[in-house]
């Protein structure tokens, strides 16, 4: 297996100028190898391990977001309905208790690593209320956008006004070290919407590209979360590397699988319209992988689908080709990285939950 981790958070992220000819020319018939499961231990449910901590959770958000104005209340409330997986968070206290686990067998989560698992999830949904009117769209987790339903301004408003509460709990939790990696979360939200902005000539560079702005836009914040609460509860900078690491790669595999499921699950179940990205002229990894086959498509690429019929055209090529399978062979091979990188930590329920959890992101169908 070809090394895809980095080897320091610190460090720019990887060359990946032929990733993408390895990966297309590994024989597609050992891509779903171990979809199933990725080794035979008894996993532990994440999602069950991780209920006591986040108890409460968007009630604690909703008291973070503690407004006069009664429509700006009621904007940033709509998200915070309780009814979302918090995944980001889920994530966030399991690598809390296996990192304090390791390092002085403490079970606890402390109330700061919580306040990082809170600030994750304000930061990810304003991320999305800005997504959302940056894209236009219609449809978020199975209803109407904050600016379909209160217009774009106020919806741009409601998304700051979510990040700047962010920043005041950040800031509350007092560590300068917290402070800067959280922010850097921001800071990569940001490049990362303007590296989906732009595109590439070169079919190697493109991917290098596509790969980049994933980490930037989904994988930053998961990797950084982890890494601010493994400082929190141990001083070893190999633990922060060891949660930066799982972080970046399970973030990578989960915007890889989004990425198929955009062209084979149905609009009803993902909860938003399928064919996005290609409506707004995005290349993602079918796509790109696409390409190989059907060369034609680098015109459709380069003028960002906008053409009469490149939409309908685009798609077509992709389920015709091994598009969706060399993704998700790719979003495999980024959560065996995780899987590698988690079980340097002392054995506990939690990291094990950690392993089990690289599992459910290959196998999740919204």
């Amino acid at each position: 297996m070809c090394h895809i981790t980095q080897r320091s958070s610190t460090s720019s992220f990887p060359k990946i100028r032929s990733i993408f000819w390895r990966f297309h020319h590994t024989s597609t018939s050992h891509w779903c190898s171990c979809s199933k499961t990725i080794s035979d231990e008894k996993y532990q449910d994440p999602f069950q391990l991780g209920k006591k901590d986040l108890k409460n959770l968007y009630e604690d958000i909703k008291k973070e977001l503690l407004v006069s104005a009664a429509e700006l209340k009621e904007m940033c409330d709509y998200y915070f309905d309780g009814k979302g997986k918090a995944f980001r968070p889920m994530i966030v206290v399991l690598m809390a208790r296996a990192c304090n686990i390791h390092h002085n067998n403490s079970k606890e989560v402390q109330a700061s690593q919580r306040s990082v698992a809170i600030i994750a999830e304000m930061i990810h949904t304003a991320s999305l209320v800005h997504d959302d009117v940056i894209d236009d769209a219609n449809s978020r987790r199975g209803k109407r956008t904050l600016n379909q339903i209160w217009g774009e301004r106020k919806a741009v408003l409601a998304g700051d006004f979510i990040l700047s509460a962010a920043s005041v709990a950040l800031a509350r939790i007092g560590n300068t070290t917290i402070i800067s990696v959280l922010t850097q979360v921001i800071e990569d939200l940001v490049r990362g919407e303007f590296l989906q902005l732009g595109s590439k000539e070169n079919e190697n560079e493109r991917f290098a590209h596509y790969l980049e702005k994933t980490f930037k836009k989904t994988a930053s914040l998961i990797a950084n979360s982890c890494k601010a609460v493994s400082i929190l509860g141990c001083p070893d900078p190999k633990v922060h590397e060891i949660a930066y690491q799982y972080g970046k790669n399970v973030g990578i595999a989960f915007q890889l699988i989004d990425d198929v499921l955009d062209f084979t699950s149905c609009a009803d179940h993902l909860g938003k319209p399928t064919a996005a990205d290609l409506k707004l002229g995005l290349a993602t990894g079918p796509v790109l992988f696409a390409c190989r086959q059907f060369p034609e498509m680098n015109a459709m690429i380069m003028r960002r689908f906008s053409k009469p019929g490149d939409v309908e055209r685009a798609r077509k090529y992709v389920l015709q080709s091994d598009g969706v399978q060399q993704t998700t062979y790719l979003a495999q091979r980024y959560c065996h990285a995780a899987t590698r990188e988690i079980r340097k930590l002392r054995p506990s329920p939690e990291r094990e939950a950690l392993v089990h959890l690289t599992e459910m992101v290959l196998m999740r169908d919204k």
